[in-house]
C-alpha cells in the first residue's frame, strides 16, 4: 500500500529564504532518510514557502484566485513523501523518522488508487 507522509512545520523557523543554513541542514537530513528508505521511497519533495502560494477557492460554484495559502495557520505544509509500506504501523515507523527542526506534525494518509490499479 502507498502512503503519503505530509510534513507540517512553522516555516518561520527557517527564515524567509529556502537557502538558509537551517534549511540546508534539514534538507540534508531528509536526503539521508530517502537514502535509508531505498525502494520503500517512491517520491517526495519540499515545497516553496507559503508566500509563493496561490489558492483557487470555489464558493457556491464561483471560483476566485487568492495569493497565499488556503488558510492562515501556525504550521504550514512544507513537504511530503510517498512511500510503500505493508501497513499503517510500518508507515508510522517511517513517519517517526521524518526530520523536523523544532515542533511540527507528520500526517500519514493512505493513497486511493483508481479501480483496477
Amino acid at each position: 500500500m502507498h502512503y503519503m507522509i505530509l510534513i507540517y512545520e512553522d516555516e518561520s523557523v527557517y527564515g524567509d529564504k529556502n537557502d538558509t543554513p537551517e534549511m540546508q541542514a534539514i534538507v540534508a537530513k531528509h536526503w539521508d532518510l530517502v537514502s535509508d528508505l531505498g525502494d520503500q521511497y517512491k517520491t517526495g519533495a519540499g515545497l516553496a514557502m507559503t508566500s509563493s502560494a496561490t489558492t483557487v477557492r470555489t464558493v457556491n460554484g464561483k471560483q476566485t484566485i487568492h495569493d497565499g495559502p488556503f488558510a492562515e495557520t501556525r504550521e504550514q505544509l512544507g513537504g511530503y513523501y510517498v512511500i510503500e509500506a505493508d501497513n499503517l504501523d510500518d508507515a508510522i515507523a517511517v513517519a517517526r523518522r521524518v526530520p523536523v527542526r523544532f515542533d511540527g506534525s507528520i500526517e500519514i494518509r493512505p493513497l486511493l488508487h483508481p479501480p483496477g490499479k
